[in-house]
């Protein structure tokens, strides 16, 4: 019981609850209330609300696991199934991403797992990027046509896939990189902070380096995570693995608080320019609340590898979006069906499906 009254739990069941009563309310409503001309009926829109949250329970679930924003996730599904605007879903993708890293930074930093003194650090790099990559989407939306959003898509994607491949053929050195020697600079920060690692039943003390490296790949990874709103923890967690020699597990976590911190900077132009509608986005984030908690808590137990090969299929399917939505951009090809789409998220998913069901043979 004592735990419950801790914090977030509190702050969940009271947001949770006021979802609750509102959606409930305008569930009554709709049926003594005719909807105008041409609108949508108030039940339906209750109907698609709620399937909403479902999603978004899924969608931050899944990305705490990976380290990756719910964003990263989002953004692609509802450009992809909905004609919602443009400029809405990037907003509020922004704001999926924001609220699955604010709740899972609890857990993370409550068990060590999560290094405050590198997320801070970063931090500072990704809220300069993101805030003016978001100012850039707007003038883009504004000013421009699809043509240089598709060109930056498309090398987006190629980018995405090097990193996939890297770390599909990387194996344990990524999970645990060895740092031989760090830079002087690096050094005078003092970043390291050790960790208990469950898995291995010991506690982890891990070396950094290259920091000013990592900083300036932070400022790219926040231009374009403010300008798509896609979140950015795909590229946040292998930025500090491959750039700094930061653990996995621990740049993972690491990703969830420099997500929370950094996207609540970046969706400010969004807000001001009205592309955030709060009864659109409600229902996103209560689902990332409870799938972030759920994930935060599972993410400390699993194993390094589950994460390394969540990550690969993360990547892969967000590469396959970018590119055919690049080339689609530019002219090159037609949308790309819902249904080819779909059977590209099977192919990949089983792949990761067998590969962790292999490592864990392997290791019983």
């Amino acid at each position: 019981m004592r735990r419950v009254l801790k914090s977030p739990w509190p702050e969940t069941f009271i947001m949770i609850l006021v979802t609750v009563l509102t959606y409930t309310a305008m569930t009554t409503i709709s049926f003594v209330v005719e909807p105008p001309e041409g609108g949508m009926a108030t039940g339906t829109v209750v109907g698609w609300l709620f399937a909403f949250f479902i999603l978004s329970l899924v969608i931050a679930l899944l990305a705490v696991l990976g380290g990756i924003g719910g964003g990263v996730m989002f953004t692609p599904v509802m450009l992809a199934f909905t004609p919602v605007d443009s400029l809405i879903i990037r907003g509020t993708g922004l704001i999926v991403a924001m609220f699955s890293g604010l709740i899972s930074t609890g857990p993370f930093m409550r068990s060590g797992l999560a290094n405050m003194r590198i997320s801070v650090f970063l931090c500072c790099g990704f809220a300069i990027g993101a805030f003016t990559g978001a100012n850039g989407a707007i003038l883009v939306a504004q000013h421009m046509g699809a043509a240089g959003e598709g060109f930056v898509r498309l090398i987006l994607g190629v980018i995405l896939f090097t990193l996939a491949l890297y770390f599909i053929f990387g194996g344990k050195k990524i999970e645990w990189p060895q740092v031989d020697k760090a830079d002087n600079f690096t050094e005078k920060l003092q970043l390291r902070q050790p960790f208990y690692e469950p898995s291995l039943n010991k506690v982890v003390d891990y070396g950094l380096k290259r920091s000013r490296w990592a900083f300036l790949c932070i400022v790219g990874v926040g231009l374009l995570s403010g300008f798509f709103g896609l979140g950015a923890g795909w590229a946040i967690v292998p930025a500090q693995n491959l750039v700094m020699g930061v653990p996995l597990k621990v740049a993972a976590a690491n990703s969830g608080v420099l997500l929370g911190m950094g996207d609540c900077i970046a969706v400010w132009p969004y807000i001001m320019t009205g592309a955030i509608i709060p009864i659109f986005a409600a229902p996103w984030l209560v689902g990332q609340v409870l799938g972030g908690l759920l994930g935060a808590i599972v993410l400390i137990r699993v194993k390094a590898g589950f994460v390394r090969y969540l990550l690969i299929g993360f990547m892969i399917f967000s590469c396959w979006g970018l590119v055919t939505r690049g080339l689609a951009g530019l002219g090159y090809i037609k949308p790309v069906p819902h249904w080819m789409t779909g059977i590209v998220f099977a192919i990949i998913f089983s792949w990761v499906l067998y590969n962790v069901i292999k490592m864990l043979k392997a290791k019983d």
